[in-house]
C-alpha cells in the first residue's frame, strides 16, 4: 500500500504540472485517456514489487491520440510488434509475463506531431529527474530495462545531476550503451540499470544486423548478470 500511495503523489504531479510546449493525458476526449498510473502503460504491467521495471521513452503523440477511437484497457495494443517482441524477450530472458512487471514511461506528457516526433534531450532528463528516477526509488526493482538510447542516455544524465551515481555521461551508440550498465542505490537497495535496444522493428532491426539473435542475447547477457536469468 505504501508503494501505491507513494507513486500516486507522482500521478498527481503529472496531472497538475504542465510542461511547456506539450499536452497532458487528461486534454483529449474529455479526459479518458487520463489514469490511476504515472504512465498508460502501467495499466497492464502495475507490479509494485515486481524485480524488473521496463522504461520506455513516451507513450503516444498529439496526433496519434486526436485520431484514436478511446483507451485500451491495458495501455497498450498487445498485437503490435513492438509490444510482441517484448513480451517474447521478457519471456525467453527473464522468465516473467509483461503483467508481472512494473512498466512506465520516462515522458509522460504528450508530445506534438506523430509517434516519431523527437523530445529534445533537455525534456527527457528533465522527465527522469522528476518522475523516472522517483518511480524507480518507490517500486525498488533489482532491474531496470531501459528500452532505446535517448531512455538510457537521460537516465544516465539525470542520475549524474542529482550525484546518485557520480561520472555518468551520454553513450555515444546503442552498442555502448548496452555495455554500460550502471547501479544506483536507495535506502541501502541497490538496482541495476540496463540498456537495451527498442523492441520496435527499427530498433531490432539495427541491432540484428550480422547477427539475428544480438538482440535477444543481450537480454540474456543482461539477465545472468542481474541474477534473473530464466534458466537459474
Amino acid at each position: 500500500m505504501f508503494k501505491e500511495e507513494e507513486l500516486k503523489k507522482i500521478v498527481a504531479k503529472r496531472r497538475s504540472d504542465r510542461l511547456k510546449g506539450y499536452k497532458c493525458l487528461g486534454d483529449y476526449q474529455g479526459g479518458l485517456f487520463d489514469c490511476e498510473f504515472v504512465s498508460p502503460y502501467s495499466k497492464g504491467a502495475h507490479n509494485f514489487d515486481s524485480d524488473v521495471m521496463v522504461l520506455l521513452q513516451d507513450w503516444s503523440s498529439d496526433h496519434a491520440l486526436q485520431r484514436s477511437k478511446g483507451p485500451s484497457e491495458l495501455g497498450r495494443d498487445p498485437n503490435l510488434p513492438t509490444n510482441r517482441n517484448l513480451d517474447s524477450l521478457l519471456k525467453s530472458a527473464l522468465g516473467m509475463e509483461f503483467h508481472e512487471t512494473y512498466t512506465t514511461n520516462l515522458f509522460p506528457y504528450i508530445k506534438g506531431g506523430g509517434l516519431s516526433s523527437r523530445i529534445p534531450f533537455v525534456d527527457l532528463v528533465f522527465a527522469a529527474e522528476e518522475f523516472a528516477i522517483p518511480q524507480i526509488r518507490i517500486v525498488a526493482p533489482r532491474l531496470v530495462v531501459c528500452l532505446g538510447k535517448n531512455t538510457f542516455n537521460a537516465l544516465r544524465v539525470a542520475v549524474a545531476k542529482l550525484e546518485l551515481t557520480p561520472g555518468l555521461s551520454r553513450c555515444h551508440d546503442m552498442a555502448g550503451a548496452i555495455d554500460s550498465p550502471f547501479d544506483i542505490e536507495f535506502d541501502g537497495c541497490k538496482i541495476a540499470i540496463w540498456a537495451q535496444a527498442h523492441p520496435g522493428a527499427w530498433g531490432q532491426r539495427n541491432r540484428n544486423k550480422g547477427d539475428p539473435e544480438r538482440a535477444s542475447n543481450d537480454w540474456k547477457r543482461m539477465s545472468r548478470a542481474v541474477g534473473l536469468s530464466s534458466n537459474s
